[in-house]
Order: structure tokens, then sequence, then C-alpha cells
């Protein structure tokens, strides 16, 4: 049976590694979180060992791997500043890390986790779930296809209360902002389905919102990310709390269905040794990273709709 530690159980996205900790006939053996709202737990892992305290934590999978009880994987959904640190700590105990995204804030970043891997001898894999998804996977070989160039728009709003501000979520030093917190799988998968990014402009980096452009190989594409409920358009305000959209030359790509079960699929593929590694994560973390460091160009006339709108006033 395949045994795991969980870092970050009272997370946002806990629960969807813990359904498929459970999916796949695994045993969480213990978790970690500094906050104890981790009742989730009753529901897949009443057993695990639960600290709140990470000294305490380390001493249990320390404790394990000197009995012969090997934690074979830990996962990690913590903040997305220590994924670095928490990825570390995982094969410095002599198990492979299943770590969230983002993976790192920062490129350099990879550069140190790859070598902590030859150290080791384990492996880090990344959750790119939009990779899996069937629609996703479609347009990939579509467009692999075509010389052509496309137009892609994407455009994510989705609702942040205060909350959001006070949580290090709110903080860029601790999330890396707006488009790395809520932007890089989809970035990954722009890079993912249109080839390597060529050009990387930032147009508005504010706080609650982020837009620009990228380049790729086979398409241009001005992108709008948002937490603020005013954003949305008025068709769904009311109604949703979310509004995503991609469309590539005027055609609205379909892929709101699906993503149920795609981190279950993630799992099964690292335990089969295909799982997203180092390599595969490097574009989506430069991209946000330039852009984060990017001097914003608002007077570019590649803005995206929405942050023309935003920009004018």
């Amino acid at each position: 049976m395949t045994t795991f530690a969980l870092i970050g159980a009272a997370g946002y996205v806990a629960p969807r590694h813990m359904k498929a900790m459970q999916a796949i006939g695994g045993d969480l053996k213990v978790a970690y979180d500094p906050n104890d709202s981790v009742g989730i737990i009753d529901s897949h892992f009443p057993d695990a060992h639960f600290f709140t305290e990470f000294e305490r934590f380390d001493r249990h999978v320390d404790k394990l791997r000197r009995r012969d009880e090997q934690i074979d994987y830990v996962s990690i959904c913590s903040p997305n500043h220590l994924h670095d640190a928490h990825c570390r700590f995982a094969l410095r105990s002599g198990a492979d890390a299943i770590c969230e995204k983002p993976l790192v804030l920062n490129p350099w970043n990879i550069d140190g986790l790859a070598e902590i891997e030859r150290d080791t001898g384990r492996r880090i894999s990344t959750i790119l779930q939009l990779r899996l998804h069937p629609a996703i996977i479609a347009l990939r070989e579509k467009f692999a296809k075509s010389n052509d160039r496309h137009q892609v728009n994407l455009t994510y709003i989705t609702s942040r209360g205060r909350w959001y501000y006070a949580s290090w979520k709110g903080e860029d030093a601790k999330s890396g902002g707006v488009a790395t917190n809520i932007g890089v799988h989809f970035f990954d998968m722009l890079s993912f389905v249109f080839g390597p990014v060529k050009r990387n402009e930032a147009h508005l980096r504010e706080p609650e919102r982020a837009a620009g452009y990228l380049e790729c190989e086979r398409a241009e594409i001005n992108w709008f990310l948002s937490v603020d409920r005013n954003d949305l358009p008025d068709s769904v305000k009311g109604k949703k709390t979310t509004f995503r959209s991609i469309s590539v030359d005027g055609d609205e790509v379909e892929f709101s269905e699906g993503f149920t079960d795609l981190h279950t699929r993630s799992y099964e593929e690292i335990i089969a040794g295909r799982g997203f590694g180092l390599d595969e994560v490097r574009s989506s973390i430069d991209i946000v990273s330039n852009f984060r460091n990017a001097p914003v160009k608002s007077g570019s006339g590649l803005l995206h709709p929405f942050a023309q709108r935003m920009i004018a006033g």
C-alpha cells in the first residue's frame, strides 16, 4: 500500500488530495497544519496522526522512517511561499513529493530543487491537472498539427471576500500575487497547448486583478484575471461567483466540465511514474515570475478588453 504524509491539511485544496489518496488505495499516515480545522480527515483517514507543530510532525515522519515504515509520498498543500522548503523536507525525509501549484515562486528555486533530487534520488511531481483534462488534450492535438497562429482570449474571474486580503493569499511575497495564485495553471495550460512563450507583457498588476499579453509559438494571447466580484460580467452577476472563458479565434473552448476527478487522475499518473516533474513546470513559473517583475505597459495596443475598461477607469 502506498503511504502518504500531508502538509497543509486545513487548506482549501487538501480534501482533493485526501480523496485522491483514498481513490488509489493509499493510506494517509500523518498530517500537519498549524490550524486545527481538519475534521475533513475523518471522512477519509480517521486513523491518521495529526500535528499542529511542524517539529512534532517532522519527528513522527522520522520515527516512521527509523521503524522501516517509510512514507512514500509527502503531499504539499501549504501556502505558496513554503512549497520550496516543504519539497526539500520531503526529499530529505526519503520520500517523493507531490506539490500543489505553484511549485515555487521563482525559476531559480527549481534549479535548487533539481540539485536535491540528484542528491537524494527522490522525485518531485506537481499538480498540473489541466494537462489531463480531455478537452485540453484534444485542443493541444488539434493545434499541434497546424502552422497557423491563433488569437486567444483568457478571462478568469473568481470572487474572493475580505478574508482573502487578510490571509497569506493577499500578500504578494507569500502568494506571488493574483497572476501566480489563480493563474499559474492556466499559463501552464496555454504553453502546453500553444508552445513556448516568446514574449510576455504586463498590462495591469493590482492586488485584485492582473492582465497581460503572451506570445507563444502558435498563439497570441490576451489574458485577464481577477478576484473582485465587481469585475464579473453583468450576465452572471448575482447568479455565479466565477466566470471562466477561453476563446480561440473567436470560438469559445468548453472545458467547464470534467474537473471533478483531475486530482485523482494526477495521483494515478504520479504513482505510475508519469507525473509532471521539474522540467514540465518551468514554463509556467517563468511566465508568472517574469510578469511579476516586468514593467507595466498599459498603453499597449494588445490589451484584453477587460483590462482596457479597468485602465480607462
